[in-house]
């Protein structure tokens, strides 16, 4: 998933480039929703992405301006990966990702009281969760 000349200038297609697997787009979820960022949580996440794929998805999103890697700041032997603007950026698209699972598929409670929450106010919500989202990364930056 190295960065390479887009196949198109469709704008699906350029995005399909970084994310055209389901791996990545979780990878992202799980840094905005759920406050992961290191290799070994990425890895409990109930997808069970296997080692090497993790690794050759997180290189991906770092070669493209997604993530980025930091110093650990309580151990040499580990990452910390944080999303860079470009990736909170992608905080509207999952949202309304979650609108429409929400409109076709069961969901687990917490996730329809979230999506309850954002649908009352989505430019409110997504400007809150954005400014929560750059407060945490820089925190992360800042310690590391």
């Amino acid at each position: 998933m190295k960065k390479n000349k887009s196949r198109s200038e469709c704008p699906i297609s350029c995005m399909l480039d970084i994310f055209g697997d389901k791996w990545s787009l979780l990878i992202i979820r799980d840094l905005i929703f759920f406050n992961k960022n290191t290799y070994g949580a990425f890895l409990k996440s109930e997808e069970k992405i296997a080692t090497n794929i993790l690794a050759s998805r997180l290189q991906g999103l770092e070669e493209n301006g997604i993530i980025k890697k930091l110093d650990h700041p309580d151990s040499k032997a580990k990452v910390l990966y944080t999303l860079t603007q470009k990736g909170i950026d992608l905080l509207p698209v999952l949202l309304e990702i979650h609108f429409w699972a929400d409109k076709y598929f069961s969901l687990p409670t917490e996730i329809k009281a979230k999506i309850k929450e954002a649908k009352k106010d989505k430019g409110a919500f997504i400007k809150s969760m954005t400014k929560e989202l750059e407060d945490r990364f820089a925190k992360e930056q800042s310690s590391s």
